[in-house]
């Protein structure tokens, strides 16, 4: 899957693995160190930030355009499914997730919010369970958002509505 560094052009949305959903506002070139470098400059509203990305670098670093709507029909298959547990230690499947969470990929995204997922009559989650968990629904819910062209809030609702459901099913 070999891409030019043009596929990103200013108003795209995009995501960065370790950031989510960010929008490219502009492509600059800067000189460091007395190379020229094309960047593109990524901000992320919510979290005020800006990103330069060195066009030649952003595949490498995993920078990618949003997922299809198809892919976020595979993400809500996903968090409809059964949660899966792993009996490891905590920290290791912390790093797990946190792995998943940072690959930017939907669907991996998509697994750690069903697994972490409490319902009212479940035991309630530790402070890092829910750090993971938050940090994840809000990546899962910006991508959907923007691909679906809704607000954050209903796309979270959506969210929580097909969660809800897979535990009341259970």
């Amino acid at each position: 899957m070999s891409k030019k560094k043009q596929d990103f052009s200013p108003n795209e949305f995009v995501v960065y693995p370790a950031h989510g959903v960010g929008k490219v506002v502009n492509i600059e070139t800067q000189e460091v160190a007395g190379i020229e470098l094309e960047l593109f400059v990524v901000a992320f509203e919510k979290d005020k930030m800006t990103l330069r990305v060195p066009t030649h670098k952003a595949i490498e670093v995993g920078m990618r355009p949003l997922s299809s709507p198809d892919l976020v029909g595979q993400a809500f298959k996903t968090l409809k499914g059964k949660a899966r547990v792993k009996r490891a230690m905590w920290s290791r499947r912390a790093q797990e997730y946190e792995q998943k969470i940072n690959s930017g990929d939907l669907i991996a995204i998509a697994e750690v919010v069903r697994d972490l997922h409490r319902h009212g009559d479940q035991r309630e989650q530790s402070y890092s369970e829910r750090q993971l968990y938050e940090a994840a629904l809000e990546r899962l819910t910006r991508e959907i958002a923007v691909v679906q062209g809704k607000d954050e809030p209903s796309s979270m609702k959506e969210i929580d509505d097909v969660l809800i459901s897979r535990t009341v099913a259970a």
